[in-house]
Protein backbone atom coordinates (compact mmCIF):
# COMPACT_ATOMS: atom_id res chain seq x y z
CA UNK A 1 0.00 0.00 0.00
CA UNK A 2 2.00 3.02 -1.18
CA UNK A 3 1.56 6.59 0.72
CA UNK A 4 -1.12 7.96 -1.45
CA UNK A 5 -3.64 5.07 -1.37
CA UNK A 6 -2.73 5.36 2.54
CA UNK A 7 -3.70 8.59 3.04
CA UNK A 8 -7.20 8.13 1.30
CA UNK A 9 -8.03 5.22 3.33
CA UNK A 10 -7.37 7.08 6.08
CA UNK A 11 -10.75 9.38 5.21
CA UNK A 12 -12.48 5.75 5.82
CA UNK A 13 -14.45 4.55 8.50
CA UNK A 14 -15.95 0.76 9.20
CA UNK A 15 -19.38 0.33 10.75
CA UNK A 16 -19.76 -3.36 11.51
CA UNK A 17 -23.41 -5.12 12.72
CA UNK A 18 -24.12 -8.09 14.36
CA UNK A 19 -25.76 -10.09 17.33
CA UNK A 20 -24.61 -13.56 18.70
CA UNK A 21 -21.72 -14.08 15.78
CA UNK A 22 -19.59 -15.90 17.67
CA UNK A 23 -16.37 -16.85 16.06
CA UNK A 24 -18.02 -15.42 12.63
CA UNK A 25 -17.56 -11.65 14.35
CA UNK A 26 -13.81 -12.64 15.03
CA UNK A 27 -13.01 -13.46 12.35
CA UNK A 28 -14.92 -9.82 10.27
CA UNK A 29 -13.06 -7.69 13.10
CA UNK A 30 -9.62 -9.41 12.53
CA UNK A 31 -10.02 -8.93 8.97
CA UNK A 32 -10.72 -5.53 9.68
CA UNK A 33 -7.66 -4.94 11.91
CA UNK A 34 -5.29 -6.89 9.45
CA UNK A 35 -6.40 -5.03 6.11
CA UNK A 36 -6.72 -1.66 7.77
CA UNK A 37 -4.33 0.97 9.24
CA UNK A 38 -4.83 1.63 12.41
CA UNK A 39 -5.77 4.66 12.15
CA UNK A 40 -9.10 3.46 10.29
CA UNK A 41 -12.32 3.98 13.25
CA UNK A 42 -13.93 0.53 13.62
CA UNK A 43 -17.41 1.46 15.16
CA UNK A 44 -19.07 -2.31 16.07
CA UNK A 45 -22.79 -2.04 16.77
CA UNK A 46 -23.86 -5.04 19.06
CA UNK A 47 -27.94 -5.85 18.64
CA UNK A 48 -28.49 -7.79 22.46
CA UNK A 49 -25.79 -10.04 21.82
CA UNK A 50 -26.04 -12.64 24.74
CA UNK A 51 -22.33 -14.65 23.37
CA UNK A 52 -19.00 -12.89 23.70
CA UNK A 53 -19.40 -10.54 21.17
CA UNK A 54 -19.16 -6.96 23.05
CA UNK A 55 -16.32 -8.68 24.94
CA UNK A 56 -14.46 -9.78 21.18
CA UNK A 57 -15.00 -5.98 20.00
CA UNK A 58 -13.59 -4.20 23.08
CA UNK A 59 -10.60 -6.80 23.19
CA UNK A 60 -9.64 -5.64 19.80
CA UNK A 61 -10.01 -1.81 20.92
CA UNK A 62 -12.82 -1.79 18.46
CA UNK A 63 -15.37 1.35 19.90
CA UNK A 64 -18.47 -0.87 20.59
CA UNK A 65 -22.27 0.61 20.62
CA UNK A 66 -25.03 -1.22 22.64
CA UNK A 67 -28.58 -0.37 21.23
CA UNK A 68 -31.15 -0.51 23.55
CA UNK A 69 -32.46 -3.56 23.85
CA UNK A 70 -36.21 -1.80 24.38
CA UNK A 71 -36.43 -0.45 21.32
CA UNK A 72 -36.64 -3.16 18.22
CA UNK A 73 -33.57 -3.94 16.68
CA UNK A 74 -33.20 -3.63 12.36
CA UNK A 75 -30.21 -3.32 10.63
CA UNK A 76 -31.12 -0.22 9.70
CA UNK A 77 -31.34 1.20 13.08
CA UNK A 78 -27.72 -0.61 13.68
CA UNK A 79 -26.49 0.79 10.62
CA UNK A 80 -27.28 4.45 11.05
CA UNK A 81 -26.71 4.20 15.28
CA UNK A 82 -22.51 3.41 13.68
CA UNK A 83 -22.80 5.63 10.99
CA UNK A 84 -24.41 8.75 13.41
CA UNK A 85 -21.27 7.71 15.92
CA UNK A 86 -18.35 7.56 13.11
CA UNK A 87 -19.23 11.32 11.90
CA UNK A 88 -19.75 12.50 15.42
CA UNK A 89 -16.26 11.46 16.67
CA UNK A 90 -14.79 11.39 13.32
CA UNK A 91 -16.05 14.32 11.27
CA UNK A 92 -13.75 14.24 8.60
CA UNK A 93 -14.79 10.62 7.18
CA UNK A 94 -15.42 10.62 3.09
CA UNK A 95 -16.43 6.96 3.52
CA UNK A 96 -17.99 4.18 5.06
CA UNK A 97 -17.41 0.44 4.79
CA UNK A 98 -20.88 -1.41 5.96
CA UNK A 99 -20.18 -4.72 6.74
CA UNK A 100 -22.10 -7.76 8.70
CA UNK A 101 -20.71 -9.21 11.48
CA UNK A 102 -20.87 -12.87 9.49
CA UNK A 103 -18.59 -11.20 6.91
CA UNK A 104 -15.10 -11.85 7.07
CA UNK A 105 -13.25 -8.35 4.26
CA UNK A 106 -10.67 -9.11 2.02
CA UNK A 107 -7.16 -8.29 1.19
CA UNK A 108 -7.28 -5.12 -1.22
CA UNK A 109 -11.14 -4.23 -1.63
CA UNK A 110 -10.59 -1.43 0.32
CA UNK A 111 -8.08 0.18 -2.37
CA UNK A 112 -10.14 -1.38 -5.40
CA UNK A 113 -13.43 0.91 -3.90
CA UNK A 114 -12.30 4.02 -2.84
CA UNK A 115 -10.02 4.04 -6.23
CA UNK A 116 -13.42 3.76 -7.71
CA UNK A 117 -14.96 6.22 -6.17
CA UNK A 118 -12.55 8.96 -6.70
CA UNK A 119 -12.34 8.30 -10.48
CA UNK A 120 -15.96 8.43 -10.51
CA UNK A 121 -17.54 11.48 -8.88
CA UNK A 122 -21.01 10.56 -9.02
CA UNK A 123 -20.53 7.14 -7.93
CA UNK A 124 -22.17 7.26 -4.36
CA UNK A 125 -22.02 3.41 -3.46
CA UNK A 126 -19.35 0.48 -5.16
CA UNK A 127 -19.47 -3.24 -3.86
CA UNK A 128 -17.83 -6.33 -5.06
CA UNK A 129 -17.86 -9.99 -5.53
CA UNK A 130 -19.55 -11.39 -1.75
CA UNK A 131 -18.46 -15.45 -1.41
CA UNK A 132 -19.79 -17.85 0.42
CA UNK A 133 -17.45 -19.67 3.09
CA UNK A 134 -18.37 -23.12 2.71
CA UNK A 135 -20.55 -23.21 -0.56
CA UNK A 136 -20.68 -26.78 -0.50
CA UNK A 137 -21.68 -26.98 2.82
CA UNK A 138 -25.39 -27.45 2.06
CA UNK A 139 -27.68 -26.50 -0.85
CA UNK A 140 -28.76 -22.94 1.05
CA UNK A 141 -25.07 -21.90 1.24
CA UNK A 142 -24.84 -22.90 -2.37
CA UNK A 143 -28.02 -21.07 -3.08
CA UNK A 144 -26.52 -18.00 -1.57
CA UNK A 145 -23.09 -18.09 -3.46
CA UNK A 146 -24.99 -17.86 -6.55
CA UNK A 147 -26.81 -14.82 -5.48
CA UNK A 148 -24.56 -12.60 -4.57
CA UNK A 149 -22.80 -13.10 -7.55
CA UNK A 150 -24.47 -10.08 -8.99
CA UNK A 151 -23.62 -8.75 -12.95
CA UNK A 152 -21.16 -5.60 -13.18
CA UNK A 153 -21.64 -2.61 -13.60
CA UNK A 154 -24.00 -0.43 -13.02
CA UNK A 155 -26.14 -1.17 -10.07
CA UNK A 156 -29.44 -0.17 -9.09
CA UNK A 157 -29.32 -1.55 -5.59
CA UNK A 158 -26.73 -2.99 -2.97
CA UNK A 159 -26.86 -5.07 -0.25
CA UNK A 160 -25.72 -4.51 3.39
CA UNK A 161 -21.97 -5.37 2.12
CA UNK A 162 -20.96 -1.96 0.36
CA UNK A 163 -18.74 1.25 0.79
CA UNK A 164 -20.49 4.54 -0.06
CA UNK A 165 -19.61 7.99 0.05
CA UNK A 166 -21.07 9.76 3.64
CA UNK A 167 -21.93 12.76 2.70
CA UNK A 168 -24.82 11.81 0.09
CA UNK A 169 -25.78 9.22 3.01
CA UNK A 170 -26.08 10.91 5.54
CA UNK A 171 -27.65 14.32 3.76
CA UNK A 172 -30.49 11.67 2.97
CA UNK A 173 -30.85 10.81 6.33
CA UNK A 174 -29.40 7.37 6.41
CA UNK A 175 -30.90 3.60 6.39
CA UNK A 176 -35.08 3.55 6.95
CA UNK A 177 -35.22 2.71 10.35
CA UNK A 178 -38.92 2.00 10.25
CA UNK A 179 -37.76 -1.41 7.45
CA UNK A 180 -37.28 -4.46 9.21
CA UNK A 181 -35.43 -5.50 5.79
CA UNK A 182 -34.55 -4.16 2.37
CA UNK A 183 -33.46 -1.32 3.55
CA UNK A 184 -30.35 -1.43 1.38
CA UNK A 185 -32.17 -1.41 -1.78
CA UNK A 186 -34.40 1.72 -0.43
CA UNK A 187 -31.60 4.02 0.38
CA UNK A 188 -30.00 3.00 -2.82
CA UNK A 189 -33.35 4.47 -4.65
CA UNK A 190 -33.14 7.66 -2.52
CA UNK A 191 -29.59 8.07 -3.94
CA UNK A 192 -30.55 7.56 -7.12
CA UNK A 193 -33.21 10.03 -7.33
CA UNK A 194 -30.70 12.38 -6.10
CA UNK A 195 -28.42 12.01 -9.25
CA UNK A 196 -26.04 9.50 -7.98
CA UNK A 197 -25.14 6.11 -9.30
CA UNK A 198 -23.88 2.77 -7.97
CA UNK A 199 -21.77 0.39 -9.26
CA UNK A 200 -20.35 -3.50 -8.89
CA UNK A 201 -16.82 -3.58 -9.33
CA UNK A 202 -14.55 -6.79 -10.64
CA UNK A 203 -12.93 -6.84 -7.42
CA UNK A 204 -13.47 -9.85 -4.21
CA UNK A 205 -15.65 -7.86 -1.82
CA UNK A 206 -15.72 -10.18 1.25
CA UNK A 207 -16.05 -13.50 2.47
CA UNK A 208 -20.12 -14.27 3.98
CA UNK A 209 -20.63 -17.08 6.11
CA UNK A 210 -24.09 -18.50 5.56
CA UNK A 211 -24.15 -21.54 7.65
CA UNK A 212 -27.81 -22.49 6.68
CA UNK A 213 -28.38 -25.95 7.10
CA UNK A 214 -31.73 -26.80 7.26
CA UNK A 215 -34.64 -25.96 4.94
CA UNK A 216 -37.07 -24.25 7.90
CA UNK A 217 -34.24 -21.58 7.87
CA UNK A 218 -34.64 -21.01 4.11
CA UNK A 219 -37.93 -20.88 4.14
CA UNK A 220 -38.16 -17.82 6.99
CA UNK A 221 -35.44 -16.25 4.82
CA UNK A 222 -37.65 -16.30 2.07
CA UNK A 223 -40.79 -14.96 3.97
CA UNK A 224 -39.06 -12.43 4.88
CA UNK A 225 -37.76 -12.03 1.09
CA UNK A 226 -41.34 -11.81 0.68
CA UNK A 227 -42.08 -9.39 3.48
CA UNK A 228 -39.33 -7.08 1.80
CA UNK A 229 -40.88 -7.13 -1.77
CA UNK A 230 -44.59 -5.94 -0.66
CA UNK A 231 -42.66 -3.22 1.15
CA UNK A 232 -40.75 -2.44 -1.91
CA UNK A 233 -43.58 -2.30 -4.38
CA UNK A 234 -46.06 -0.39 -1.81
CA UNK A 235 -42.95 2.47 -1.44
CA UNK A 236 -42.13 2.36 -4.68
CA UNK A 237 -43.58 -0.07 -7.20
CA UNK A 238 -45.58 3.02 -9.23
CA UNK A 239 -43.91 4.56 -12.86
CA UNK A 240 -40.96 5.24 -12.77
CA UNK A 241 -38.98 2.60 -10.41
CA UNK A 242 -41.36 -0.08 -10.63
CA UNK A 243 -39.70 -0.94 -7.59
CA UNK A 244 -40.53 -5.35 -6.97
CA UNK A 245 -43.86 -4.51 -8.91
CA UNK A 246 -42.89 -7.57 -10.89
CA UNK A 247 -42.00 -9.26 -8.36
CA UNK A 248 -44.79 -8.85 -6.03
CA UNK A 249 -47.30 -9.84 -8.69
CA UNK A 250 -45.22 -13.37 -9.32
CA UNK A 251 -45.36 -14.30 -5.79
CA UNK A 252 -49.25 -13.31 -5.81
CA UNK A 253 -49.94 -16.02 -8.88
CA UNK A 254 -47.52 -18.04 -8.53
CA UNK A 255 -47.46 -18.58 -4.40
CA UNK A 256 -50.76 -17.29 -3.80
CA UNK A 257 -53.47 -17.52 -6.62
CA UNK A 258 -52.53 -20.65 -8.45
CA UNK A 259 -52.17 -23.41 -5.83
CA UNK A 260 -55.31 -22.00 -3.61
CA UNK A 261 -57.24 -22.56 -6.90
CA UNK A 262 -55.94 -25.52 -7.68
CA UNK A 263 -56.98 -27.14 -4.24
CA UNK A 264 -59.76 -25.16 -3.63
CA UNK A 265 -61.28 -26.45 -6.58
CA UNK A 266 -59.87 -30.31 -5.64
CA UNK A 267 -63.90 -31.57 -4.55
CA UNK A 268 -65.94 -29.69 -7.71
CA UNK A 269 -63.63 -30.63 -9.88
CA UNK A 270 -63.17 -34.22 -8.62
CA UNK A 271 -59.46 -33.64 -8.05
CA UNK A 272 -59.07 -32.42 -12.27
CA UNK A 273 -57.59 -28.72 -10.62
CA UNK A 274 -54.41 -30.49 -9.18
CA UNK A 275 -52.99 -30.92 -13.23
CA UNK A 276 -52.57 -27.13 -12.94
CA UNK A 277 -49.52 -28.03 -10.72
CA UNK A 278 -47.57 -29.21 -13.64
CA UNK A 279 -47.73 -25.59 -14.81
CA UNK A 280 -44.58 -25.01 -12.10
CA UNK A 281 -42.71 -27.24 -14.44
CA UNK A 282 -43.04 -24.76 -16.73
CA UNK A 283 -41.53 -21.86 -14.31
CA UNK A 284 -38.84 -24.22 -13.33
CA UNK A 285 -37.77 -24.84 -17.15
CA UNK A 286 -37.89 -20.62 -17.53
CA UNK A 287 -35.55 -20.37 -14.50
CA UNK A 288 -33.28 -22.55 -15.49
CA UNK A 289 -32.78 -21.83 -19.04
CA UNK A 290 -32.13 -17.97 -17.72
CA UNK A 291 -29.51 -19.32 -15.37
CA UNK A 292 -27.92 -21.73 -18.06
CA UNK A 293 -27.97 -18.39 -20.16
CA UNK A 294 -25.99 -16.68 -17.43
CA UNK A 295 -23.27 -19.39 -18.47
CA UNK A 296 -23.86 -21.27 -15.17
CA UNK A 297 -23.47 -25.23 -15.15
CA UNK A 298 -26.06 -27.56 -15.28
CA UNK A 299 -26.25 -28.47 -11.31
CA UNK A 300 -26.09 -24.70 -10.04
CA UNK A 301 -28.65 -24.08 -12.60
CA UNK A 302 -31.20 -26.60 -11.96
CA UNK A 303 -30.73 -25.66 -8.07
CA UNK A 304 -31.42 -22.39 -8.04
CA UNK A 305 -34.40 -23.02 -10.73
CA UNK A 306 -36.01 -25.49 -7.82
CA UNK A 307 -35.89 -23.08 -4.99
CA UNK A 308 -37.14 -20.54 -7.27
CA UNK A 309 -39.82 -22.04 -7.88
CA UNK A 310 -40.41 -23.55 -4.06
CA UNK A 311 -39.70 -19.77 -2.47
CA UNK A 312 -43.14 -18.38 -4.19
CA UNK A 313 -45.25 -19.90 -1.83
CA UNK A 314 -43.28 -18.36 1.57
CA UNK A 315 -42.62 -15.57 -0.73
CA UNK A 316 -46.38 -15.08 -0.90
CA UNK A 317 -46.86 -15.87 2.95
CA UNK A 318 -43.86 -13.10 3.47
CA UNK A 319 -46.18 -10.53 1.22
CA UNK A 320 -49.27 -11.47 3.25
CA UNK A 321 -47.95 -10.99 6.59
CA UNK A 322 -46.90 -7.48 5.62
CA UNK A 323 -50.33 -6.22 4.48
CA UNK A 324 -51.69 -7.98 7.24
CA UNK A 325 -49.64 -6.17 9.65
CA UNK A 326 -50.11 -2.85 7.62
CA UNK A 327 -54.00 -3.11 7.95
CA UNK A 328 -53.85 -4.09 11.31
CA UNK A 329 -51.76 -1.01 11.95
CA UNK A 330 -49.08 -2.71 13.83
CA UNK A 331 -44.94 -2.35 14.10
CA UNK A 332 -43.04 -4.46 12.08
CA UNK A 333 -40.69 -6.96 13.87
CA UNK A 334 -37.70 -9.02 12.80
CA UNK A 335 -38.30 -12.66 10.97
CA UNK A 336 -35.35 -14.03 11.79
CA UNK A 337 -34.07 -17.28 10.42
CA UNK A 338 -30.41 -18.14 12.25
CA UNK A 339 -30.40 -20.23 14.62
Amino acid sequence: MNNATTSHIEKLGVVAIGRNEGERLIRCLDSLKQHLPDTVPIIYVDSGSTDHSVAEAQARNVSVIELDMSIPFTGARARNAGLNHLMQQHPQTQYVQFIDGDCELLDQWVESAIASLRASPELAVVFGRLHERFPEASPYNQLADIEWDVPVGEATACGGISLMRTAPVTTLGGFNESMICGEEPELCIRLRRQGWKLRRIDTDMAIHDMDMHHFSQWWKRSVRGGWAVAEGAAMYGSAPENYMRHESISGWIWGAALPLVALGAVVPTHGLTIGLFAVYGLLLLKIFKYRQALKADTQQAFLYALFCTISKVPQAIGQGKYWLNRWQQKPATLIEYKQ
